[in-house]
């Protein structure tokens, strides 16, 4: 099974891309436009449907059990029973659609072609599709019902798992997505998750640079501090960003400049594992670095990385 974590940030998308194309539908059908093979897309019993992979991720992350490691919260639960019933819902307005789209011409162009002796059993048949055009309606109905539900159970489930940095990394990639479903757009939605579209960036932030991403980790810094520029904890992490970033780049010694002055700023416990990173790229530099100060460079890497080695718990010294 995949990291809680990982399949969360499925979820997310899914949901997003469901909840989209579910009002597209709704609309669709009212301008009396909408074909059966659009709902396929969107509603169906295998991968292939956005709303069955959604409802099937929900159930294998939040249905824990036979050696599922799957969360199992009140919240989670609640979703996933809300995601339930709109699938099956839909499923209900597939049906009648079907059978008032297709299935209805189909019997009426047979009657046309049928004599007297079939009257009978196309009069039941026109029952049939009567009762289904009226529980299109209904389906419909419903169907924006649970939706709305869904949606409000959807920010309860991202405020629960708001620390989780790859879920703030996918809503802010995907900000378009996002104001498809919540048009107040991403910021006050990172706010309502985070407290502040700040913090909600920052989280994203500290998630690439774990990550190896620094340059995404450098822009969402920026982003943060754009919107509050009181976190003297993300300007220390702007500099490790810059440096890291830098040695990608094969730029040693903008590399050595970023991390030491990250190092200089004193780095927070929690920042062992990008001290392990910084270690590893300290020892390449050392390793890699060419021309008539490589010497020079080389030392300097050294001692960077036996002030970094601190933080990493011993990690650093196995890179090195």
């Amino acid at each position: 099974m995949r990291c809680p974590d990982f399949g969360l940030v499925d979820i997310v998308r899914d949901y997003l891309l469901a909840d989209t194309l579910l009002r597209r539908l709704s609309a669709r059908y009212r301008e009396g436009v909408l074909r059966f093979e659009e709902v396929q897309e969107i509603v169906g019993d295998e991968e292939g449907s956005v709303l069955f992979r959604l409802k099937e991720r929900c159930h294998a992350l939040f249905r824990p059990g036979d050696g599922n490691q799957g969360l199992a919260m009140p919240r989670e639960a609640l979703f996933d029973l809300a995601v339930g019933s709109l699938f099956h819902e839909a499923m209900k307005f597939r049906e009648d659609l079907y059978q008032h789209t297709v299935y209805g011409p189909k019997v009426r162009a047979l009657r046309s072609a049928s004599g007297a002796d079939t009257d009978e059993i196309f009069r039941e048949f026109e029952k049939i599709l009567a009762a289904a055009a009226v529980r299109l309606d209904e389906a419909l109905h419903e169907t924006e019902a649970l939706l709305a539900h869904t949606r409000a159970q959807f920010r309860v489930l991202l405020v629960a798992h708001r620390g989780n940095g790859l879920v703030a990394r996918y809503l802010i990639e995907n900000a378009s997505l996002v104001e498809e479903v919540f048009p107040q757009g991403l910021d006050p939605l990172l706010a309502e998750i985070h407290g502040s579209a700040a913090s909600g960036y920052a989280v994203a932030a500290r998630s690439y640079l774990a990550s190896g991403c620094f340059g995404p980790a450098r822009s969402a810094l920026a982003a943060s501090l754009l919107r509050s520029d009181e976190q003297a904890d993300l300007r220390r992490l702007v500099c490790y960003a810059e440096g890291m970033d830098a040695y990608l780049a094969g730029c040693h010694r903008e590399a050595l400049a970023g991390i030491e002055r990250w190092l200089a700023l004193g780095p927070a416990a929690d920042e062992s594992v990008l001290a392990e990173l910084a270690c590893a790229a300290l020892a390449q530099v050392s390793a890699l670095a060419e021309g008539d100060d490589a010497a020079q460079l080389g030392r300097r890497a050294t001692a960077l990385a036996e002030h970094a080695r601190s933080l990493s718990r011993g990690a650093c010294g196995r890179t090195a």
